[in-house]
């Protein structure tokens, strides 16, 4: 699956080998979100990592920051499969 745009957000949902690999996944979007300083809704349970993004600032909807953390989400994600 790739990014849905819907409903003012951006979704993604990704898979994971086991929880390891989901959190170690977080933890280096953790980093670029803080570089792009632009922080995503996420949610975890176990091998799974769910994100959805939009610009609270903006009024809620999708902008290019979000488009952006986005891609590099995109980026780490390639590394885990």
């Amino acid at each position: 699956m790739k990014w849905c745009h819907d409903n003012n957000r951006l979704y993604r949902e990704f898979k994971f080998p086991n929880f390891s690999a989901a959190f170690a996944f977080m933890t280096e979007v953790a980093f670029a979100a803080e570089k792009h300083q632009h922080h995503p809704n996420w949610n975890n349970c176990y091998n799974f990592v769910s994100i959805s993004l939009n610009t609270h600032d903006a009024g809620n909807i999708v902008t290019e920051k979000d488009w952006n953390l986005a891609k590099d989400i995109d980026l780490i994600y390639e590394k885990y499969t």
